[in-house]
């Protein structure tokens, strides 16, 4: 019998990075995107300017990130500061009660996985600090998919 290999190695180096979903924010698609599918898991390196500040937001999926570099601010829904530097990992559940924000100290590059490649579970919603209503821009809700569902019936 005759396997042909699937393992994929990649140089994120050769990597083109595109806007984020924040200003100050690049990501340079690993895996789980469409150059590179998987089944089940999304991986991307972000790296931030100084400044940056993704305000509070959260997914319908996990979030996991692990910082490579840098130094970076990062509050839950209460507003309880962590800070984050290299070797920090960040774990945000799925739903509001995992939202996270953060503030970029200094240039900072992590690497962010998601358990998903489900273009309407790959959403963010921000939250209004004041009220904790969520959000999302019309046109990232259409580029994420999010327009029209399938339905589940």
């Amino acid at each position: 019998m005759d396997i042909k290999p699937t393992l994929q190695v990649i140089d994120a180096a050769k990597i083109k990075a595109r806007p984020g979903v924040t200003k100050g924010q690049t990501l340079k698609p690993i895996v789980g995107h469409d150059e590179r599918p998987t089944d089940r898991v999304r991986t991307a390196l972000a790296t931030y300017e100084p400044g940056t500040v993704e305000q509070l937001h959260w997914h319908p999926i996990e979030a996991y990130y692990f910082v490579i570099s840098g130094r970076a601010i990062v509050r839950d829904l209460q507003g309880n500061e962590y800070e984050a530097g290299p070797g920090t990992s960040i774990y945000a559940p799925a739903g509001i009660a995992g939202a996270h924000e953060w503030e970029i100290v200094e240039p900072t590059q992590l690497l962010s996985v998601r358990a998903s490649t489900d273009p309407a579970r790959k959403m963010q919603f921000t939250v209004d600090k004041k009220t904790r209503r969520s959000y999302i821009d019309l046109e990232e809700l259409a580029r994420r998919g999010g327009v029209s569902f399938k339905s589940h019936y």
